[in-house]
């Protein structure tokens, strides 16, 4: 396999522009929007995160048209939304409803996300869709360019980027505020999900689907499995076919202040160290060291990420030499300068501090460059609204989504193969040994469920 796929740009050119005085927009918008105009929205995915997602999006257009495989989800959202059209399957919606949506929400479990964004994208609407942007590394390098393409306005739900306190980290590094950055550490708690080591197989039982769930819908791109509630409607995370494991459902979150502080693209080496890889569930933990290569101003960055509970029941955390006596938190984040280190202990990189505290008394954070926003979730969509409208480009569009995606899911590559990765993004391939794993870059869609 050798996609060809155009030219990637730097984080900081789409990202650099995004000033607080400087909010020129890039891409030419398909249609001119005025301040006053409403948006023709659809949801798809609607239960869930996908719940809050319509409706903050809804707080700012109209919403026309709703999609999801349960009824259990969608009949609420219907009765809440009157007047938007209700399907099960994204595909008839699309083309029942091409000309009358101008903007959609993805909020489906991972393995869908691909597909409805393409679908959408391709008809001309601006996408919304959930972290992690997708399933596969390489549908991320797929819908970024279909968003140049179509010229579509796009945004990955990883609400920590519309926090102020995100923004300022940033603006804190690229200042040299803790000096050349060499080593980054992340860490989740994840998994919180079934998965191995308890669930290493497919359940044997077949029991019969519920009257309110469409199972083929469920299933979409995935291959033919029979129901059971193992996969659905949250437990999917954990199986390969449907989620993305730990690293999918949270990196995109907390390795996000790192990735943007420092303008991290393609990683050139990717490999893990995990428990034994089943063929059908995530592993119980594993710890993926990432190399990136210098870029512009900075040198080599090794990132190392980690998830679950190591054999003993041990949390799968950094060395705690890191912390300079501050107590690991469930999940967060660590860059380690030459002149200090920045902790940033929540998920979402909102809030942080320069360690160790008695090197940085009289610290004077550098002049804000970036725009705030500080309006949490909400604030994404209004991003993204406004970008639709001719505003300035969203944080988290998929020029800088899809390499951030692309990368992190690497990683799950390399947990599955067992094999250390070269890798060489600008040409998207695996180098050397690591091509043994090339089939793990891209599945197969299913039958029907084809762009």
């Amino acid at each position: 396999m050798s996609p060809t796929f155009s030219k990637s740009y730097t984080r900081r050119h789409f990202l650099g522009g995004v000033t607080a005085t400087s909010l020129a927009f890039t891409l030419l918008p398909s249609r001119v929007w005025g301040a006053n105009d409403r948006l023709r929205i659809a949801g798809v995915g609607v239960g869930g995160k996908g719940s809050s997602d319509i409706d903050q999006a809804g707080n700012l257009g109209d919403v026309v048209a709703l999609c999801d495989c349960d009824d259990t989800m969608l009949k609420p959202k219907t009765a809440k939304w009157g007047g938007a059209k209700a399907y099960h399957d994204f595909r008839r919606m699309f083309d029942e409803m091409a000309g009358k949506i101008d903007a959609v929400t993805i909020s489906t479990p991972d393995h869908n996300h691909a597909l409805a964004a393409a679908l959408a994208m391709q008809r001309g609407m601006h996408v919304y869709i959930q972290k992690p942007m997708t399933h596969d590394v390489w549908e991320a390098r797929w819908l970024r360019d279909l968003a140049r393409k179509h010229k579509v306005v796009t945004q990955m739900g990883n609400q920590g980027t519309a926090e102020d306190g995100l923004r300022a980290g940033v603006e804190a590094i690229r200042a040299g505020a803790i000096g050349n950055v060499r080593e980054v550490h992340v860490w989740t708690n994840r998994p919180v999900w079934p998965q191995a080591p308890k669930v290493t197989s497919r359940p044997k039982d077949t029991p019969p689907v519920p009257a309110t769930l469409h199972w083929d819908e469920f299933l979409g791109t995935a291959p033919e499995r029979p129901y059971n509630p193992a996969y659905h409607p949250f437990n999917w995370r954990g199986w390969w076919d449907y989620g993305t494991g730990a690293l999918g459902d949270m990196a995109c979150h907390t390795a996000n202040l790192p990735f943007m502080a420092l303008d991290l693209d393609a990683p050139t080496r990717v490999e893990a160290d995990c428990e034994t890889p089943n063929p059908e569930t995530y592993p119980g933990w594993a710890t993926v060291t990432y190399r990136f290569p210098a870029r512009g101003n900075r040198g080599p960055v090794k990132f190392v990420w980690y998830e679950g509970q190591l054999p003993g029941g041990i949390k799968n955390l950094p060395g705690l030499q890191y912390f300079y006596g501050e107590k690991p938190t469930d999940s967060g984040s660590l860059m380690i300068g030459d002149k200090g280190v920045m902790y940033s202990p929540s998920d979402y990189g909102a809030s942080w501090k320069l360690l160790p505290e008695d090197r940085f008394k009289g610290w004077v954070a550098p002049a804000p460059t970036l725009a705030r926003n500080g309006k949490g979730d909400q604030g994404m969509k209004n991003e993204w609204v406004a970008a639709i409208k001719g505003g300035p480009k969203p944080f988290s569009n998929f020029e800088y989504a899809a390499p951030l995606t692309e990368a992190m899911l690497l990683g799950n590559v390399a947990i599955r193969s067992g094999i250390p990765l070269d890798w060489d993004g600008p040409n998207f391939r695996l180098l050397g040994r690591s091509k043994e794993a090339e089939h793990l870059l891209r599945r197969q869609y299913r039958k029907g469920w084809k762009a």
